[in-house]
């Protein structure tokens, strides 16, 4: 298994952006996002520990942690850094999912050897995004996050 931690607020993917030279379409990403694709690609690096990227079928957990809103009340504070408010506002799941293509060549040869993918965006006092990485191997089934979830429901209802 592949650990990275990035420091800081995660960040979605931004939106392309498009310009237009010589009556030809051009699309481009943003600056913001670039950096942070680099530094998360820097983060990899250093994860990685000089081993080659995967190559195989993956699966992959981001676990965003954004940072508590100073203007919440005390206990609301208490509450998100309990786990006990979600983080419901931008940057989406799937933009934040795309930042993966910083890892292409990285942490694993192509982000398409992705098979199972799961994101979860929370509040922390200390603000990262942590990505684990496995890879799934020949005879093991892709793991039914709800499948697993409702196993977990019914083991503690015993």
């Amino acid at each position: 298994m592949i650990h990275i931690t990035i420091p800081g607020p995660p960040r979605g993917k931004g939106r392309p952006r498009f310009t237009s030279r010589g009556g030809f379409a051009r699309a481009y990403t943003d600056k913001k996002t670039r950096d942070y694709e680099k530094t998360v690609a820097e983060y990899a690096i250093l994860a990685m520990e000089g081993q080659p990227p995967l190559s195989g079928a993956l699966r992959v957990e981001l676990r965003a942690y954004f940072p508590i809103p100073k203007s919440w009340t005390k206990a609301k504070k208490i509450a998100a850094a309990n786990g006990d408010i979600h983080h419901l506002t931008k940057p989406d799941a799937d933009n934040i999912l795309k930042v993966l293509d910083a890892l292409n060549g990285v942490a694993f040869e192509d982000d398409k050897q992705i098979c199972d993918a799961r994101i979860i965006k929370d509040y922390s006092n200390d603000p990262r995004l942590e990505i684990q990485i496995w890879e799934i191997q020949p005879n093991e089934r892709v793991m039914n996050w709800q499948f697993e979830m409702d196993k977990v429901k019914l083991e503690a209802e015993k």
